[in-house]
């Protein structure tokens, strides 16, 4: 089997071997027993969120990936059968990015997404009664850029599917961030007192946990997990919100106002524009029609990210 190589070209050398042309990246995990060691060098705080069974180039800049989503995952509702939460198939991409760019960060700061674009294919999402389901990802990078053998900048896209019948399609666009250059959060990035929280159940959510906004006094919507350390959004404590949850404030701030249920959903985009608070001082604004609808996060005054969320037709 070919090795797999990080974001490079493959070519042939004169011993009919194969090596990546622009940098030696390291391969890739191609075998389950190869990327569950892998766990760790993605960022994964625990073995069990590592959802990427095995990744194989069957191309260029193409790849095949074999995922399993357990159905007791920290997003999936309690329930029997589950349909998986839309977020997982986020997480999965990431991971897949993550072990792609591996070879060249063993030393650098990881490639984060600032955008993100979702899609689900109406009543074609598996639905799981037992342990797990297997989700297969076709995976394409591009849009690559560079400093020197560096990638600084890409942009992978996947399309997930099960039994042969592809239920959702996911992209998004990465940067590196140089190390300790990073934005730091502002002072006037503290909780607003009085919040009132939703129930779960009102915004999609399996647990109060996973919640991640509430009401101000005022009536505002603000920013404010219920968990700062929530394993899937907020793993480690970050200073500032990464795309996923922003992505999932505005889907739940969609289901909030339109009294949905989570299995409504079809679409979730998010721009990432300058750095999101987690502590505090970020407030959401949801404009649009019953069927679709745009979000703005607003920090220190301005929007800083931006995104939409579609619905199904009642």
């Amino acid at each position: 089997m070919q090795g797999v190589t990080a974001y490079g070209t493959q070519e042939a050398d004169s011993s009919g071997n194969d090596r990546t042309a622009g940098h030696d990246a390291q391969s890739v995990p191609e075998n389950a027993t190869d990327t569950f060691r892998a766990w760790r060098g993605i960022g994964l705080r625990t073995m069990s969120a590592m959802l990427v069974l095995s990744l194989r180039r069957v191309g260029t800049r193409a790849f095949e990936a074999h995922c399993q989503w357990p159905r007791l995952h920290p997003l999936n509702e309690r329930r029997i059968p589950v349909a998986h939460h839309p977020l997982i198939m986020v997480e999965s991409l990431r991971q897949l990015a993550a072990l792609l760019d591996r070879g060249d960060t063993q030393q650098d700061a990881a490639l984060e997404p600032v955008s993100v674009r979702l899609g689900l294919r109406a009543g074609a999402q598996p639905l799981e009664s037992g342990d797990a389901t297997d989700v297969q990802v076709r995976l394409t990078v591009t849009d690559i850029a560079r400093e020197g053998a560096r990638v600084v900048a890409c942009r992978v896209s996947g399309d997930c599917l099960h039994d042969g019948t592809a239920f959702g399609s996911c992209t998004m666009r990465l940067v590196r961030r140089a190390r300790g250059t990073g934005v730091q959060p502002s002072a006037d990035a503290v909780p607003p007192v009085g919040l009132l929280y939703p129930t779960a159940e009102a915004v999609g959510a399996a647990a109060e946990t996973d919640v991640l906004l509430a009401r101000t006094p005022q009536g505002r919507l603000a920013l404010a997990p219920r968990d700062p350390g929530h394993p899937v959004y907020l793993p480690g404590r970050p200073p500032f919100l990464p795309a996923a949850a922003l992505l999932e404030a505005g889907r739940q701030a969609m289901l909030l106002a339109s009294g949905r249920t989570a299995a409504a959903v079809t679409g979730l985009s998010v721009d990432v524009h300058s750095p999101v608070p987690s502590g505090g001082g970020a407030f959401m604004e949801l404009t649009g029609q019953s069927l679709s609808a745009r979000f703005a996060v607003l920090a220190d005054g301005r929007a800083a990210a931006t995104g939409t969320v579609g619905l199904l037709g009642a």
